[in-house]
């Protein structure tokens, strides 16, 4: 395909993969909310992650048709994919790196194997897009510098190293059956809806019933944070302009410290770091520094959008205003594994009161 008719081609149905999950249901929201005509099927496992909450008020939109199952199934993907799509992106994935370090096996199946699953039905039914949502955490730890598109992928993590096979799975298909491949990677992303295991929500959560936040290790790990908002409309940029068999880093240019992270949330939930901050032993293998190079998906004519402390204090509004969706999210199996995660003995480091805005 031409770029010129890549660039003009028409999407009126999309399959959406893993559409109940964060940075997922927001883009469907993004879908059905701008392009009207458009019809989307969400295929989604409803793991622990996937919240049927999230989109619980599309139902009676005829646009929108939801489908339970694995990506991994074939049979599943076939009867999802139905007379045929459009277009497939795929946000299924097991995305947490703790849980990854205590066992990769779904990391693997889903990742892995149901994105060749899905590469091979997008080839099968003549897809003419394909976008793999992936992640800054491909490029490894980046002591100095930005990661650019073309840098070779060095994963750190049994969960990084998955998304990264599927990257490399993708771009295969690319070259040896010409399929019409994108990728993107996105750096930290933030905002409503998102599940309580990552540092931000789990740290507003935490703080709102006065309990203390565990940091890892000193909490100088830098990272890059995007609005979800912005990621998704990046993704929706990149399926409708980016070119096949490229890759496109997604990042908000907001570098900052967990420890940076940390202090913002305690200020803004009105906690001091003398009395909630629990610093406790560091990830194996925890990359210490991402930074992603954007320019490549600015010039194709993205930017985000939201200001980082008023996308945080946002986003802290959402959850003080929404306990009904994530305080029964925190019971039974999290809070088994929230005890099990942060039970090592606490580090002792120089406390800090900096990192405050």
């Amino acid at each position: 395909m031409t770029s010129g008719a890549w660039a003009h081609a028409r999407i009126e149905r999309c399959l959406v993969t893993g559409g109940l999950g964060f940075i997922g249901s927001h883009f469907i929201r993004l879908l059905l909310r701008e392009r009207p005509d458009i019809e989307v099927i969400n295929l989604d496992a409803m793991t622990y992650a996937g919240n049927p909450l999230n989109l619980h008020d599309l139902e009676d939109d005829s646009r929108y048709r939801f489908v339970h199952g694995n990506i991994a199934d074939r049979t599943v993907v076939r009867a999802a994919i139905g007379a045929g799509v459009d277009a497939i992106v795929n946000f299924a994935a097991e995305s947490h790196v703790d849980r990854s370090l205590r066992d990769a096996t779904a990391f693997c199946a889903t990742n892995v194997c149901g994105t060749q699953v899905l590469l091979d039905a997008a080839r099968e039914y003549r897809v003419q897009r394909f976008l793999q949502v992936s992640t800054d955490e491909v490029y490894g730890d980046i002591p100095e510098g930005e990661s650019t598109e073309d840098d070779p992928l060095r994963p750190r993590s049994p969960y990084s190293a998955s998304k990264a096979a599927a990257d490399l799975l993708a771009l295969a298909h690319y070259e040896s059956y010409d399929a019409p491949v994108l990728i993107t990677r996105g750096s930290n992303t933030y905002g409503p809806y998102q599940y309580p295991e990552k540092l931000i929500p789990l740290f507003v959560t935490n703080l709102i019933d006065d309990q203390l936040v565990p940091v890892y290790g000193d909490g100088m790990q830098v990272r890059d944070w995007l609005y979800v908002e912005d990621h998704a409309r990046g993704i929706l940029h990149v399926l409708e302009h980016g070119e096949p068999g490229n890759v496109y880093n997604l990042g908000g240019n907001n570098p900052r410290t967990n420890l940076d992270i940390t202090h913002m949330l305690l200020k803004a939930c009105g906690r001091s770091p003398l009395t909630h901050v629990h610093h406790v032993g560091d990830r194996p293998g925890h990359d210490r520094r991402y930074a992603m190079n954007t320019e490549k998906a600015r010039a194709l004519g993205w930017e985000p959008g939201m200001p980082f402390v008023a996308g945080l204090h946002r986003t802290i509004d959402w959850y003080k205003a929404n306990e009904r969706w994530w305080r029964p999210l925190k019971s039974g199996d999290f809070a088994e594994y929230y005890a099990l995660q942060y039970q090592a003995a606490p580090v002792k480091v120089p406390i800090t009161t900096g990192g405050i805005a």
